[in-house]
């Protein structure tokens, strides 16, 4: 899918938690398969709407060939933890390495307390905030990360309804259509009995 500069960002589902939300950068639906990360100018519209905004308008982040090369290095390290209950060692080595690129420093300045995002490799930074990202949600909200109930869809979602039973990407568009589908299930049994 190619995007232009300063475009709105295409996919369905935008908002999530940056691990998540860089996973959708990847998605289907009934008329294709989608990638907003097969060209710079998709990273960038990406960048610009994600958790990462802040960093990226600061320069540290940049929409070069080498953070998109690094950025679906990134999404494909997460998919393979994320996707997979029993992710094995290579899964699990490709994930921690992500984590190799960079650290948070915490000092005391005059000011107070702060904490400074020190990395090694800029073009590798956009892999670490997301697998720090993911560790985090895993600590605190781990049972609410979810998977569209869509077999078909595939976008990941942090669930924050008050009773924890969100199945849908979207209201609107997966559950929307998973209720028109049994409502029509039930009318057309309806009808042949």
């Amino acid at each position: 899918m190619s995007v232009g500069a300063n475009a709105p960002d295409p996919r369905p589902l935008t908002g999530e938690p940056l691990s998540l939300d860089l996973l959708n950068t990847l998605w289907h639906d009934r008329y294709g398969r989608y990638d907003l990360l097969d060209s710079t100018p998709g990273l960038a519209c990406w960048l610009a709407g994600s958790r990462a905004a802040a960093v990226y308008a600061g320069g540290e982040l940049r929409a070069d060939r080498t953070t998109l090369t690094a950025a679906r290095a990134a999404r494909s390290a997460l998919a393979g933890v994320v996707r997979r209950a029993d992710a094995g060692p290579g899964a699990l080595d490709a994930f921690n390495r992500l984590l190799d690129a960079g650290r948070v420093r915490r000092l005391l300045t005059a000011a107070g307390p702060v904490e400074r995002l020190e990395a090694s490799d800029s073009g590798r930074l956009l892999g670490y905030l997301a697998a720090a990202d993911y560790l985090r949600l895993l600590n605190t909200a781990g049972d609410r990360l979810r998977t569209c109930a869509n077999p078909s869809c595939g976008l990941h979602f942090h669930d924050v309804s008050r009773n924890g039973t969100r199945r849908w990407c979207s209201s609107t568009g997966c559950g929307n259509r998973a209720k028109a589908a049994r409502h029509y299930a039930r009318r057309t049994a309806v009808t042949t009995s």
